[in-house]
């Protein structure tokens, strides 16, 4: 970043984001604002008044909260803090793993680990960019990121809400105001996390990926008899799960660090955030890559362009390789915004129909909160009486991505019997659980060659 300030903390060494793949989960609020982070942040009553809501806790550094900043409750020192550190561009640097523990007597000790913290418990950029939070939509944004375990849908959290504000009469109102700061966070998540742009488009050098046998190169206009010929062929298929996951891995990180940035993602339970990402990665990432596919092919954000014949070599399954190219060709029909993109993914992302999880109350409530800030998006982009339309359209996509989604994945159990074969980047096999089990075998030696034995001779002929 042009023009960034570089600090280090004075307790800390530097840990890169990469490094940090499984952190996703903040720690719990100090010991000076007490509970849950759920209790402290429905600590004020705003029916007790003004000076109810004086008492409530920094949700940074749990001192006195001076009001509401940038998105959320926070103390006058958080607040500056956070705003001098996105006006300057300062990174900091933490030599502690970025595990220190933030509260108010060590809260200038780190840097690196406040400025974390702020942005994990919401506070946000635009707010510091463009301006203050609208009063009227305050309270309902804290009740949404806070997903009370009490509530199991977004209408629970707005009637909540509005009887606390006095808005009793205007639930529409507050869900509206909801949807809306939901959608501005995550758009600004999505847009500082995602290559796959329209700017990149328009500039794009496209270029095949050849990974074919000398005198089998240009295969591209050839037809599926010609792809046919490979598409058993291990070293071929090896050499393209080796090319795609190269330039599907720099996504990994993004779709990550988009994920952390998702209101409420980070109150789930750790194993609840691993198996969204897990499973909901490569739905993110074809859902983005869709606006650099053409009629037959998959191009990634280094112009590196993978035909259709070549997935269908590389899956062994041409069905799925279709499906992939007709997805991307749905997510570019439904001609949607930048905005409407990113809505579209946290919506992939925060799905309560992943096998495994745990916290169901809370990722139902989480996955409501998304699909009224992408209706409220869609809305804003077009008139009442085609949003219905729309987002029945949209509603269909993500149906049909959930089923490309297991097709894939699918796909992915060669590459996990077959690990001895690929050269993988870890964190690519890291997230799709390509692990490698058990040595490979030792080759059998061959046997000796036989030796003719000469006769021997005891005596005379």
């Amino acid at each position: 970043m042009s023009g960034t300030v570089l600090v280090e903390a004075t307790s800390s060494s530097g840990l890169d984001e990469e490094e940090d793949f499984y952190t996703f989960k903040e720690e719990p609020c100090s010991p000076s604002s007490g509970g849950s982070p759920e209790q402290s942040y429905q600590a004020a009553d705003s029916a007790s008044g003004a000076a109810g809501k004086a008492a409530s806790p920094c949700r940074v550094c749990g001192d006195k909260a001076s009001g509401y900043h940038y998105g959320v409750t926070s103390c006058e020192g958080c607040k500056g803090f956070f705003r001098r550190s996105i006006q300057k561009q300062i990174e900091y640097r933490c030599l502690r793993d970025g595990k220190c523990l933030v509260i108010r007597l060590n809260r200038n000790r780190c840097q690196y680990c406040r400025f974390k913290k702020c942005l994990a418990v919401g506070m946000s950029r635009d707010s510091v960019r463009y301006g203050r939070v609208p009063k009227r939509v305050r309270e309902p944004r804290e009740e949404a990121v806070a997903a009370p375990a009490s509530s199991t849908s977004l209408s629970s959290v707005s009637s909540a809400s509005s009887m606390s504000s006095g808005m009793e009469a205007q639930p529409e109102a507050v869900r509206e105001g909801v949807a809306r700061e939901i959608a501005v966070d995550v758009v600004a998540a999505h847009r500082a996390h995602n290559s796959y742009t329209d700017e990149l488009k328009c500039t794009l050098t496209r270029h095949d990926v050849v990974v074919q046998p000398e005198g089998d190169v240009d295969r591209a206009n050839e037809g599926e008899e010609a792809a046919s010929s490979s598409t058993d062929a291990p070293k071929t298929k090896s050499l393209l799960w080796a090319a795609m996951a190269v330039r599907m891995t720099p996504a990994i990180q993004q779709v990550v660090e988009f994920a952390k940035k998702l209101p409420g993602f980070y109150l789930l339970p750790q194993d609840d955030q691993l198996i969204l990402i897990k499973l909901g990665f490569f739905e993110v990432w074809v859902t983005r890559a869709a606006r650099f596919a053409s009629a037959n092919q998959l191009v990634f954000d280094d112009g590196s362009v993978f035909y259709q014949y070549q997935l269908e070599t590389a899956y062994g399954d041409a069905g799925l390789a279709a499906a992939q190219i007709a997805y991307m060709r749905t997510v570019n029909n439904l001609q949607l915004t930048e905005d409407e993109v990113g809505l579209l993914c946290g919506a992939l992302l925060l799905s309560p129909s992943r096998v495994g999880l745990t916290d169901m109350q809370r990722m139902d409530m989480l996955h409501d909160i998304m699909l009224d800030a992408l209706k409220y998006c869609l809305s804003a982009g077009g008139t009442t009486s085609t949003t219905p339309d729309r987002m029945e359209a949209v509603l269909a996509a993500i149906a049909e991505a959930r089923q490309l989604s297991a097709r894939f994945h699918q796909a992915l159990d060669w590459c996990r019997d077959h690990w001895q074969l690929l050269a993988l980047p870890p964190l690519f096999a890291e997230i799709f659980d390509i692990t490698k089990n058990a040595e490979p075998a030792e080759e059998p030696k061959p046997p000796a060659p036989a030796t003719r034995m000469q006769p021997v001779y005891s005596g005379c002929e």
